[in-house]
């Protein structure tokens, strides 16, 4: 994989977040683009062109499920795998409600982040 295709974008509301799996990923060579909400979604996703994206369950507007289901029903876009995570106890019917590839819970170990991009990109 040609470094300069890592790019991978993270959509979460916390600041937080978004700045420890930033730096993580960017010591692993990602180029990370991070969004607090998921307004015009498809126009995001679409500029970035990611290989993997990590999506909150509570992100403004419309939420992690509608932002997903929005990504799953585009024919350019569908392809691309989401990672949900979400504090939330029943994470994994929320993914599978959303269409996400799979899930990680919060919090989350970042060997686990690690662990789980990885995953999706085998199987792409």
């Amino acid at each position: 994989m040609d470094e300069s295709t890592k790019r991978i974008i993270i959509f979460d509301d916390d600041e937080d977040i978004l700045s420890i799996c930033s730096y993580i990923l960017e010591e692993q060579g990602w180029e990370v683009h991070t969004y607090t909400d998921c307004n015009n979604i498809i126009e995001k996703v679409s500029s970035v062109n990611p290989l993997v994206i990590l999506m909150d369950n509570w992100i403004p507007d419309a939420g992690g499920i509608v932002a997903t289901q929005t990504l799953k029903n585009d024919e350019e876009l569908k392809n691309i795998p989401v990672i949900y995570f979400s504090a939330n106890s029943d994470i994994q019917l929320l993914a599978e409600h959303a269409g996400a590839e799979t899930y990680l819970a919060k919090p989350f170990d970042l060997d686990d982040l690690e662990q789980i991009i990885n995953t999706v990109l085998v199987k792409q």
